[in-house]
């Protein structure tokens, strides 16, 4: 077994854990944790430094996610884009290939928590199969996501077989790889994965910074690797309440990515997903942080802040050209000229 499975066997399961390693309460999160599975690897959990840190509450249960809201289980309409179980095609031009239903840490405000980690919602090698089949028979597909879960939990020779098929066909230019594990993980990224990966170009990693507390010794290696085999590295980050909703916090978190090669690319803000409403903050404040990043920040490190518009509209861009109006809702205008009204009240 390799050291990457064994972190993997070791992580923590139960509130129990928590309750014991925190001296807190673990009633309140179990709960939680029986609809929102509960995981969090060693190096994760090691880099807690009091409960209700910003990486506490990235990964601890909190009862907050029970909490009667109106927000949707599927916000991005995701199952209505999934013309096989395994594929979501939203954009003519590219899809999202599900590759598994597991992460190495549980993130509490994931936009698929509906099913990531849920037992009833696992992907067969015959799901697997059925839609690379459906990206082979769409010639319109040009660019395929790997997501989930988190693909690099699949073992290696299941990984290689998936991306040897992807490979095969013709129409397709690249391959992009979205995983958390160069955070959450880093054991995962050893020298045999990347030499598994480099076969592959054009093969792209984007992975999942959040917190400038994320980037450690391990996981600047992970990145390290990845980048010494010409692997061009991505990140994308998710703008979240109590975590990173600070000018300061962020411009150390991008200009640590950028020490490490990695590009940032998208700053998410929180969808509107059930369970994380917690998180969400209101428009205005990532546009001011936005603001307040150009100039003292390096213009490469600046990443385009978007709304992942509900009904799967897609991403718009948080420009001038795109926004009418900042209130009680905003007034958007899609690529396409398309007029649209997004929630901007929380709770």
């Amino acid at each position: 077994m390799e050291s990457w499975q064994k972190a993997l066997q070791q992580s923590t399961v139960a509130p129990a854990q928590l309750a014991a390693r925190f001296g807190i309460d673990a009633a309140p999160l179990a709960a939680v944790a029986e609809r929102y599975p509960l995981r969090i690897t060693p190096h994760y959990l090691g880099l807690i430094e009091a409960p209700g840190d910003p990486i506490w509450r990235q990964c601890v249960p909190d009862p907050a996610e029970l909490a009667a809201d109106e927000l949707s289980a599927d916000p991005l309409a995701e199952e209505s884009l999934s013309p096989v179980s395994a594929v979501i095609h939203r954009y003519p031009d590219r899809a999202v290939l599900l590759a598994g239903n597991s992460c190495a840490v549980y993130c509490r405000f994931c936009t698929r928590k509906r099913r990531v980690g849920c037992a009833d919602r696992q992907i067969s090698f015959g799901a697997l199969l059925e839609g690379i089949d459906y990206i082979a028979r769409t010639p319109a597909i040009r660019d395929v996501i790997l997501s989930g879960g988190d693909p690099l939990l699949l073992p290696d020779p299941l990984l290689k077989e998936v991306l040897e098929r992807l490979r095969r066909i013709s129409h397709l230019e690249m391959i992009r790889i979205g995983s958390r594990v160069p955070v959450t993980l880093p054991e995962r990224i050893s020298e045999k994965l990347v030499d598994l990966l480099r076969r592959f170009h054009p093969l792209y990693v984007n992975t999942h910074f959040n917190h400038p507390r994320e980037i450690t010794p391990e996981s600047a290696e992970a990145c390290r690797r990845l980048a010494d085999a010409g692997i061009p590295l991505g990140n994308q980050t998710v703008l979240l309440r109590g975590v990173n909703d600070d000018a300061g916090v962020l411009s150390e978190l991008l200009r640590g990515l950028l020490r490490l090669r990695v590009r940032p690319y998208y700053l998410h803000h929180m969808d509107l997903v059930r369970g994380a409403g917690h998180f969400r903050t209101r428009v205005e404040t990532g546009l001011a942080i936005l603001q307040a990043l150009r100039g003292p920040v390096s213009g490469m490190a600046v990443p385009q802040y978007v709304i992942d518009l509900p009904g799967g509209k897609g991403k718009v861009p948080l420009l001038p050209e795109y926004l009418e109006s900042v209130g009680e809702t905003v007034v958007l205008r899609t690529p396409a000229g398309e007029r649209v009204t997004y929630p901007n009240r929380i709770e």
